[in-house]
């Protein structure tokens, strides 16, 4: 292992960063993170800062969760790797496909595709949902409505359903066939809407109308977060999901749920759809489903789709999509180690009771500085949108969101920053204390400016 000097000196130097430019990371090098314990990050310098990122949504029973870390040594001792491809699955793939269909029996769902994390998660939803319409003799389903503003991932079918430019424009053309309907944004939203019932009830009509222009017998699914995340953390009002579920019903169209961020507890429910009551036909996890100590992710399978697959008896019924990494008997060890520690942690009910008190203390922000333009949230899914001018809800300049960044990051809280948003996604075994501890940097981070 090099010192921390030479870390130092070739940070930035020969990596590139996702979603980063090159010539700023040149510029201004990232904050080298070489330790963590429990919610504390430890950079190269020994600065400590509790991880309000909670690694990257992922991060849920922190840093120190051993009996995950215990189980990655024993699978890597006993097999590191076998494929599972046809012909070959390993223990503790089996494993995990039984325990997944216990913990999301409550949102219908059955079946388990394992990949290697969030994107190829969405990749493999789309697929299948295309795969169901052709198994069913509907091969004109080819279509993919979203949400603006929502996040889907980086692969080439995740971007093209992606409803934010910033993900999109410098790889266009993209997947044709995917179109984004408006999102439930309270905040901004082109109806000048100020009800949020309302406005789902708005949105919901534009769902209907573009389906309508595109024709309902060419859509193949409508792809939605529970609570858009890297979009802004937009959480929509109760009724929009159950209003999207009956629309797509109506219209013969799969739901799928990215629940890569909203999965295993982070909304203060185990999953976001089982917080707004909704059943989905897919539903893309990963992230927090290791802890994010292994690549994994699964994307869970309703009983509809199901049984379209497993009582086909032609060649539109086999799965001719996976990953070398597919069932990885690491990640699925680490998985079904995880999952009785999020129970047994209480991680959907702390998400709920910390995740109040960290919208309430990021509102009262409000009054103390002009530059808070909106704070929303759900569980511990928070959102700072930071403004120059509060009447016209201009976006803040970035160099000024940059030093609220740094001061905070001085005050020993790490925070991330999207365009002119703060967003707050700590782990959720936080506690109250922590809450005020970050709630108190941001404060100082805005004084700052």
């Amino acid at each position: 292992m090099h010192d921390n000097n030479f870390l130092k000196e070739n940070n930035a130097r020969h990596m590139w960063h996702p979603m980063a430019h090159p010539a700023e990371m040149r510029a201004n090098p990232p904050k080298v993170i070489t330790a963590a314990e429990g919610v504390t990050l430890t950079d190269v310098d020994g600065h400590k800062s509790l991880d309000a990122v909670g690694g990257l949504w992922n991060v849920n029973l922190g840093y120190s969760c051993d009996p995950i870390k215990q189980a990655i040594s024993r699978q890597l001792d006993q097999l590191a790797y076998y494929s599972a491809f046809r012909g070959t699955a390993t223990g503790p793939a089996v494993e995990l496909s039984y325990a997944l269909a216990e913990w999301f029996r409550p949102d219908g769902l059955v079946r388990s595709f394992f990949t290697s994390g969030g994107s190829d998660s969405v990749e493999t939803a789309l697929r299948l949902a295309r795969q169901y319409h052709k198994i069913r003799g509907e091969r004109d389903r080819t279509k993919f409505l979203s949400l603006k503003k929502g996040y889907h991932g980086t692969h080439f079918g995740g971007a093209s359903v992606n409803g934010n430019s910033n993900f999109r424009r410098n790889y266009e053309p993209l997947l044709p066939g995917c179109f984004q309907t408006t999102a439930p944004y309270l905040y901004r939203n082109p109806f000048g809407e100020t009800d949020p019932a309302r406005l789902a009830q708005l949105c919901a009509a534009a769902l209907e109308d573009e389906i309508a222009f595109q024709g309902a017998d060419t859509i193949a699914a409508f792809i939605m977060e529970p609570v858009l995340g890297a979009g802004g953390v937009i959480p929509p009002h109760e009724s929009f999901m159950p209003l999207v579920r009956e629309i797509c019903d109506r219209h013969g169209i799969l739901l799928i749920a990215d629940e890569v961020i909203t999965a295993f507890g982070r909304t203060g429910a185990w999953t976001g759809s089982r917080l707004w009551g909704v059943k989905p036909d897919l539903m893309c996890t990963a992230k927090a489903i290791t802890n994010g100590y292994f690549p994994f992710g699964a994307v869970m399978i309703g009983e509809k789709v199901t049984e379209a697959f497993e009582t086909n008896n032609d060649s539109f019924g086999a799965i001719g999509h996976g990953y070398t990494y597919s069932a990885h008997p690491v990640g699925a060890a680490a998985a079904l180690a995880c999952l009785p520690e999020m129970e047994k942690a209480g991680l959907a009910a702390n998400a709920a009771a910390r995740g109040a008190e960290l919208i309430a203390g990021c509102a009262a922000l409000m009054e103390r500085h002009e530059s808070v333009g909106d704070v929303r949230g759900k569980g511990l899914m928070v959102a700072i949108e930071l403004v120059g001018d509060r009447k016209t809800k201009k976006p803040i300049d970035k160099k000024l969101i940059g030093k609220v960044f740094e001061t905070t990051y001085r005050q020993g809280v790490m925070v991330r920053v999207s365009g002119n948003t703060i967003i707050l996604s700590p782990p959720l075994i936080v506690t109250a204390a922590d809450v005020g501890t970050i709630v108190s940097a941001i404060d100082a981070g805005l004084s700052a400016i």
